[in-house]
């Protein structure tokens, strides 16, 4: 059995149907996705370019290459490890920080919401 079963119906105007037309295409989410996100009260934000993904992917391999030659260093005995520890946490915070930047949908604004 399907998690949302029921259907709600209701009209826009052409104006009104191309403006939200244009915000679901510029999130590159579905339409019934971008509604259920404004319903729980955080405005999706636009789809990411192209190179952001990659330069993601590119982010994640440095992390992993960073933490490959901690532990070798480690092993070796040769590593400042308060040094490592806080430009390793420094470096998850910023992916965190572009992450949420550029992916994750911001909280409506108060006054947004108390108008729904």
């Amino acid at each position: 059995m399907r998690k949302r079963n029921v259907a709600i119906l209701f009209r826009l105007n052409r104006k009104e149907a191309e403006a939200l037309d244009k915000k679901v295409k510029k999130s590159g989410l579905s339409r019934e996705a971008y509604l259920r996100h404004l319903i729980s009260g955080v405005v999706p934000r636009d789809a990411p370019p192209p190179d952001y993904y990659s330069m993601m992917r590119e982010l994640h391999r440095i992390g992993n290459n960073l933490n490959q030659i901690a532990q070798k260093a480690h092993t070796l005995n040769v590593v400042d490890v308060q040094r490592y520890d806080r430009d390793m946490r420094m470096f998850e915070y910023t992916v965190k920080k572009i992450t949420e930047a550029v992916i994750l949908p911001e909280p409506m604004k108060e006054e947004t919401r108390r108008g729904m």
